[in-house]
């Protein structure tokens, strides 16, 4: 699956010279994920990055700011990757993206790269919303998502009208989206336990149970 570049990783508006290219963006960011795997976040540098991508520093610098907003990027594109196939159902759709979920945090690179932009996040205001717009709203669509589908089935009741719904179907959404992804990393980043089958559909039973109560 071919993931999608974030914002700050496309040609800004009125920039001249030679084009982006996708794929010299695409080693980066992999040799950015691979870097963090075996130096760690301290010893990470641009030029460590540029070295193992095969171009020159000044390539990196032209595409991000600093090692923040490149780590920011690596990250992100990965849980791009994170899709919301419909499985017929409200129940097993939740169930396929917390195994997709899982499986991804159980990856080196996810898991070094995420638990080392986190960690600097907590003295760095600007890179944690630099997390939040780049990877947490972005993944906030697979929510919106499952609620349209399952509003659709007749799973879920539509929306209260006017500005007051709007707004309490998004603190709704805000917090399914915690609920869920808190779980994972929890799960997978915490305690360290797998995200299988098994477990799968233990939380999404508990989760839909709760769910209920709460939408009345």
């Amino acid at each position: 699956m071919v993931a999608r570049m974030h914002r700050s990783a496309t040609p800004r508006k009125g920039r001249t010279g030679r084009p982006r290219s996708v794929e010299a963006d695409q080693a980066i960011l992999r040799a950015t994920r691979a870097a963090l795997v075996d130096v760690g976040w301290g010893r990470l540098t641009m030029g460590e990055v540029a070295a193992r991508a095969g171009v020159a520093k000044t390539t990196l610098y032209r595409r991000w700011a600093n090692k923040n907003d490149l780590v920011v990027d690596a990250v992100a594109v990965l849980f791009d990757e994170l899709e919301l196939p419909d499985r017929g159902c409200l129940r097993a759709d939740i169930e396929g993206v917390v195994l997709q979920f899982g499986a991804l945090l159980a990856r080196p690179e996810t898991k070094t790269a995420l638990m080392a932009v986190v960690a600097e996040s907590t003295t760095d205001e600007a890179l944690r919303e630099r997390i939040r717009s780049a990877i947490v709203e972005r993944q906030k669509r697979l929510v919106l998502l499952g609620r349209a589908r399952a509003q659709a089935r007749g799973e879920l009741p539509p929306d209260a009208p006017g500005e007051d719904g709007a707004r309490a179907a998004a603190r709704t959404m805000d917090l399914i989206f915690d609920v869920i992804a808190g779980a994972v990393i929890h799960r997978t980043l915490v305690s360290g336990e797998p995200v299988n089958a098994e477990w799968g559909r233990d939380f999404t039973a508990l989760f839909l149970s709760g769910l209920s109560v709460a939408l009345g």
